[in-house]
């Protein structure tokens, strides 16, 4: 899942693995962070901004018409082509037993539960759901257990007929069944499984799930049988539509909106859009949200608190002219285009990592890893992305939750906190010497650890030059699934791949000056930076981590690095401290390359010397990361409120595969320990939250010691609004709550009251 520049996108079905062995005694992984603290989950750094107003304020009718990035290839969000437009719809037309609240926990959804929980652990775990005895089918049908039955059966693993993306979870229940009448489903499950409340969220009728050609194709183009609040009324592939009608036979509170129109409309033509009045709804990069706040001065923090007294920090200013300032033409027209729309503003649960190879690199060795990671100043990057948004500027403190999910705690102790002289340290220890001798290589202008180099492209100084006229645009384009099996390709065939794609190689440390010379530091473009950001519009990966978020870093363009005197360059063996860091090149990702720019600079400050390789935005992820030809790259992941479950492929220690190739699953990182494997297990097996909560912190209490991945920030979340449109914008954490949605009646305002997850 929002966007940042790249990075693979897990839906709630996603999750990666790594590879290091770490013995704790070397380690000496500190205890826990927060075990004083009775919650060190916190709360969200920041809340829902979606104009919250009570029922009785919205008026009855119209028709939303909200931004997507495409129109979905299916309507089955359980295959591997569905994206965030299918989980859209699914959550507007289909039952989910739990939903996230504000703060990104399940909780029952109560128009489908009257209740859900264990009742029986031993001598296996039995789930006992009790359903709304008004539930039904759009068809008349009553919901019941031969739906969840039907689902089962269709995503348990054990049809290969079935072309399912996922099946974590229904592979472990081992029967289900009625319950004492037609309201009770009983699932009992053949192993322990904590996260249960993942299942069966969306919920398919057996019509979609019964059979594998139903599954397989019955439910691409049509949904012939839903039961949400709105039903799907029409795809309209031609004119790039989707739309959504009230359903007649819903029992819940009536909708408020007549219609949802899903329009797909790429990025970049979103201000266009509702300039035009073609839109009412839209997530937006940076350079348009600046150009609408020109229109409406955000509004107070009391304002824009969610329903749950949560503020978010939409009354923070959003980079708009300085008072006083007087508004150039330009403005004022934007001024007058833009009268009646909003920049509504939250945190996506989703984060930027930095990933470290830990593959057949220089970073297998676990001290220069940890050594980087000592290098790098997480709080600098993060408040250089959300400082000018007026967003939160904390550092995300964990790979597995975010601030106010049950399973988070600050564990970034376990690597500590940026300490050059400790950074230092590390690399002498693994033999990296300042200036040591360089063997010289053909077309090497000099043999020593700082020549000055070049790779078939353009230099430092004309990338940025270059890079200083684009305008902040983000993509649009769609997005990879991040794959499993097997992650290491064809090393020629990705050498070929850079040769051919590379933008060019600029190398950050090779003249040895400080980090605020020519090479790094554009004085007046990073002072107008600061002022344009760029928002990152690519997602890779999985689709179902999502639950409203996706990947990447947004930066001030252009920011002027940090003065500071650059380390000798260090070599060993022979061989130049020298790694690969590569990124996108596309508009959309200049963002990210100036996220880049910056850690580039940290690293040269203890002698790290980076080149930084430009690919295209196509085979950025598919060609690069996930075949593993990098050492550095820049992408994200969603938050996941079923850790044990989403998190262990991400994080999971690589294995070989039957033909000799690495199976890495999502662990782009390479980087994976027998330990947090163990963890992971025992959390997905605990049914005592408290305690697999404490297995979860735990492992990523490791995971941070083992120095694969660095979580920098959490991502921006911007969206354009109608200010008539209330219960929708910025969601945050929550689930949509579509029945709530509309436009307020005339003469009305927004209130506490309204819907709020």
């Amino acid at each position: 899942m929002s966007h940042d520049g790249f990075g693979p996108r897990p839906g709630r079905n996603a999750v990666m693995r790594s590879v290091a062995f770490l013995t704790a005694g070397v380690l000496g992984v500190p205890v826990l962070a927060g075990c004083s603290d009775p919650d060190p989950a916190g709360k969200p750094l920041a809340g829902q901004d979606i104009a919250p107003a009570a029922r009785d304020r919205i008026a009855d009718g119209g028709t939303l018409r909200w931004a997507v990035d495409a129109v979905p290839e299916t309507l089955n969000t359980f295959q591997s082509d569905a994206d965030a437009t299918t989980t859209r719809i699914a959550q507007a037309t289909l039952p989910s037993m739990f939903r996230l609240d504000r703060n990104g926990r399940p909780e029952r959804n109560p128009d489908y539960l009257e209740s859900a929980k264990v009742v029986e652990t031993e001598p296996k775990q039995v789930v006992l759901y009790k359903l709304n005895q008004q539930a039904v089918w759009s068809d008349g049908r009553e919901i019941g257990a031969a739906d969840f039955a039907a689902q089962w059966r269709a995503l348990s693993g054990k049809d290969s007929a079935y072309w399912t993306a996922r099946n974590a979870g229904y592979d472990r229940i081992e029967r289900i069944e009625r319950g004492a009448n037609d309201l009770e489903v009983r699932v009992t499950f053949e192993r322990p499984y904590a996260d249960w409340q993942s299942l069966f969220s969306p919920l398919y009728p057996k019509e979609v799930m019964g059979t594998p050609d139903a599954f397989n194709d019955g439910a691409r183009r049509k949904l012939k049988v839903t039961a949400g609040p709105f039903t799907v009324k029409k795809i309209d592939r031609k004119g790039d539509e989707v739309e959504l009608t009230r359903n007649p036979r819903w029992w819940g509170q009536r909708a408020k909106l007549n219609e949802i129109v899903l329009r797909a409309v790429p990025r970049e033509q979103r201000a266009a859009a509702l300039a035009a009045g073609q839109l009412d709804l839209a997530e937006i990069d940076t350079a348009a949200a600046r150009r609408i706040a020109l229109a409406a001065p955000p509004r107070s923090a009391t304002a824009s608190a969610s329903a749950h007294g949560s503020a978010s920090a939409s009354g923070t200013p959003l980079m708009g002219p300085e008072p006083g300032t007087r508004l150039t033409l330009e403005q004022r027209r934007d001024q007058a285009k833009f009268r009646g729309f909003e920049v509504r503003k939250s945190l996506e649960p989703a984060y930027t990592q930095l990933a470290l190879n830990g593959g057949d690199s220089l970073l297998a060795d676990e001290r220069v890893r940890r050594a980087l990671a000592r290098a790098i100043d997480r709080k600098e990057l993060a408040k250089l992305v959300l400082a000018p948004l007026g967003l939160p500027t904390e550092p995300v403190g964990s790979h597995l939750a975010l601030s106010g999910q049950a399973a988070y705690a600050d564990n970034s102790g376990a690597v500590g906190g940026q300490d050059t002289a400790e950074a230092q340290a590390l690399l002498a220890d693994a033999g990296w010497v300042p200036g040591g001798p360089v063997k010289k290589k053909k077309g090497d202008g000099e043999g020593a650890a700082g020549s000055e180099a070049k790779k078939g492209g353009k230099s430092e100084k004309g990338e940025k030059e270059a890079d200083a006229g684009d305008k902040s645009k983000s993509d649009s384009g769609e997005k990879p699934k991040a794959k499993s099996g097997s992650g290491d390709e064809s090393k020629s065939k990705a050498k070929a791949d850079s040769e051919s794609e590379d933008d060019g190689t600029y190398i950050v440390g090779d003249d040895n000056k400080a980090g605020g010379d020519e090479g790094h530091t554009q004085k007046s473009d990073g002072e107008e930076g600061s002022r344009h950001l760029a928002q990152d519009g690519k997602q890779y990966g999985n689709k179902q981590l999502q639950q409203g978020g996706a990947p990447g870093a947004y930066a001030p363009r252009g920011t002027a690095a940090p003065a500071g005197a650059a380390a000798r360059p260090l070599a060993k063996d022979g061989e130049p401290l020298a790694l690969r860091f590569v990124v996108p090149s596309g508009e959309g990702s200049q963002t990210l390359r100036t996220v880049a720019d910056r850690i580039a600079v940290m690293l040269e400050r203890v002698g790290i010397r980076t080149d930084i390789v430009k690919v295209s935005d196509e085979s950025y992820f598919k060609d690069h990361i996930a075949s593993g030809q990098f050492d550095l790259a820049l992408y994200s992941w969603p938050a996941s409120a079923y850790p044990a479950t989403d998190a262990r492929p991400i994080y999971a220690k690589p294995v070989p595969a039957a033909d000799g190739s690495l199976n890495v699953e999502q662990n782009y990182t390479r980087v994976g320990t027998d330990q947090v494997d163990q963890l992971f297990d025992q959390a997905i097996a605990t049914l005592d939250e408290s305690e697999a909560r404490a297995l979860i912190r735990k492992a990523d209490s490791r995971i941070w010691a083992a120095a694969g991945s660095l979580p920098l920030f959490q991502r921006p979340q911007l969206t354009a609004a109608r200010t008539s449109v209330v219960n929708a914008g910025a969601f945050g954490f929550g689930t949509p709550v579509y029945q709530d949605m509309g436009f307020l009646k005339k003469g009305a305002h927004p209130g506490p009251s309204g819907s709020s997850n």
